[in-house]
């Protein structure tokens, strides 16, 4: 089912689900494509209004039939893609290969704002980061969306993201391990809180890589630690 919703289309249709209150994305999926048809597209999601959602929602019987007006016009809005810069989703910064020598890519499970509170199996983003030892910048937000319709769903979120070193995760299960392990990812479990915050602790090992990151890098532990040292004297 290869692009049968793009990656603004499900981004908007995760946040209109939860605008919507206990209506699962997958139920908010089936709806649109009863009515919209495959593939679901940011074009396509602009034709809908607050009157074809009600009648959509209320006709297949998914949701409730009290859902307050103000909420299904909120939801039409988001899959119009208004107000997504004001959302809880953090501002993205432009990155260019070579930005940020020494750096390396990690993704964080999220469900909202910058939080790592998502499971690998059912977070609904990545947020991708390019990390070095004197810099953080937030280069994607990834939904998970598209990935849950594939074969394969774990398969296809390590695809989403094989293009990061590591990945934080609340939890994940050993198939799902072995699958990102396979794509090149490195699985790091972490308590929770944000992932700037994570990600300041992981700079701080940038500056003295113990041996698994280093791995991950390419590069000897020592190497990779003269670098920051030689960073820091030119950024003084």
């Amino acid at each position: 089912m290869s692009q049968s919703i793009t990656r603004e289309a499900a981004l908007r249709i995760a946040l209109a689900a939860r605008e919507l209150g206990d209506l699962s994305v997958g139920e908010l999926v089936s709806a649109l494509v009863s009515r919209l048809e495959l593939p679901l597209t940011e074009v396509k999601l602009t034709s809908m209004t607050v009157a074809d959602l009600q009648v959509l929602l209320q006709g297949d019987e998914v949701v409730e039939t009290d859902i307050p007006k103000d909420r299904l016009k909120q939801a039409v809005r988001l899959l119009w893609g208004e107000g997504l810069v004001h959302s809880d989703l953090p501002p993205l910064a432009g990155y260019s290969d070579g930005d940020m020598p020494g750096s390396i890519r990690v993704a964080c499970a999220s469900n909202r704002e910058d939080l790592l509170d998502g499971h690998f199996g059912s977070c609904e983003r990545f947020l991708v980061y390019q990390v070095s030892p004197a810099e953080v910048r937030l280069i994607g937000v990834r939904p998970t969306l598209e990935a849950d319709h594939a074969e394969d769903r774990n398969v296809a979120r390590a695809a989403l993201i094989d293009d990061c070193q590591i990945v934080y995760v609340q939890s994940i299960g050993g198939p799902a391990t072995a699958k990102v392990v396979r794509a090149g990812v490195h699985p790091v479990k972490v308590a929770g809180g944000t992932a700037l915050a994570t990600l300041a602790q992981l700079q701080q090992a940038l500056q003295h890589p113990p041996p698994w990151l280093a791995r991950i890098m390419g590069v000897e532990a020592s190497s990779l630690a003269r670098f920051a040292a030689n960073f820091a004297a030119d950024d003084a």
